[in-house]
């Protein structure tokens, strides 16, 4: 769930071009936008605090077998949380799950990875070290 929530509703309408066909669903929340309030901790083991509000869609459906899924995405994109929660539905069947995982999800999650690995080869050039700082007293 946390690949098809970092992704965005055309890479994921993309990768279901070459996966099997989703089955019909229905509706049973949503989606829907609205807030949420982030938190955080100082230093990541600190006293919790109020970060600020961010916008987070979410939706829930069925499935004709009776299957339930639900989503929630950052942003107001209710086309992702909707293909979210239809994918999340659909992953729960046995005999789909190997199909969906190897057309959507896979290739999604690779795509991300090599997206954070670039990011983090660019934050890396700006690193500084201050070697001289540490050896100077």
């Amino acid at each position: 769930m946390g690949v098809l929530a970092r992704a965005d509703a055309e890479a994921i309408t993309a990768r279901l071009a070459e996966a099997p066909a989703l089955p019909r669903h229905a509706r049973l929340r949503g989606p829907e936008t609205g807030l949420v309030m982030a938190r955080g901790r100082q230093g990541g083991d600190g006293a919790p605090f109020n970060l600020g509000e961010m916008t987070v869609t979410r939706c829930s459906v069925r499935l004709a077998d009776g299957l339930v899924g639900h989503a929630y995405v950052a942003g107001r994109d209710t086309r992702q949380a909707e293909l979210a929660a239809v994918l999340d539905a659909a992953l729960q069947d046995p005999s789909r799950r190997p199909a969906l995982l190897s057309a959507v999800i896979e290739p999604l999650a690779a795509a991300q990875a090599a997206r954070a690995t670039r990011e983090a080869a660019k934050a890396a050039a700006t690193r500084v070290e201050f070697f001289t700082m540490a050896t100077m007293r």
